[in-house]
């Protein structure tokens, strides 16, 4: 092969290496969306109902649990009881999530479960 070739074949090479890099940082980019969720159990029954159907529900969104209960030591000011952290590739799909019929359909049972607050909280881009 003559030379010419061979140097435009790796230039060619080169730049779809180039831009595929590029669109990998591109993706990493974009900050990942937490929902963080502080619970008090008040019906445990309907609690133990409530989760495995979360659950379900957040697996079906492309959600997954960072946190899930487990000890909560106060470091400043009063602690949670319980403390739920679930992340998302995005905050916009960590709002379509809340906003799913899945999650709607789930509502009543939170309620009456649990009592507590949840906000969504964007992470820092890597």
């Amino acid at each position: 092969m003559k030379t010419q070739y061979k140097v435009a074949l790796a230039m060619l090479a080169s730049a779809g290496l180039g831009a595929l890099a590029v669109q990998g940082l591109h993706a990493q980019a974009k900050p990942l969306g937490y929902i963080i969720t502080e619970v008090e159990i008040i019906d445990q029954a309907a609690f133990n109902e409530f989760g495995p159907k979360a659950a379900a529900a957040l697996q079906k969104s492309g959600g997954k649990y960072l946190i899930r209960g487990g000890k909560v030591v106060p470091l400043e000011g009063e602690a949670p009881k319980r403390v739920i952290v679930n992340v998302f590739d995005s905050v916009e799909k960590a709002q379509a999530y809340r906003a799913s019929a899945d999650w709607k359909a789930l509502e009543p049972l939170r309620m009456k479960a649990a009592k507590g607050r949840a906000y969504i909280v964007e992470g820092v881009a890597q």
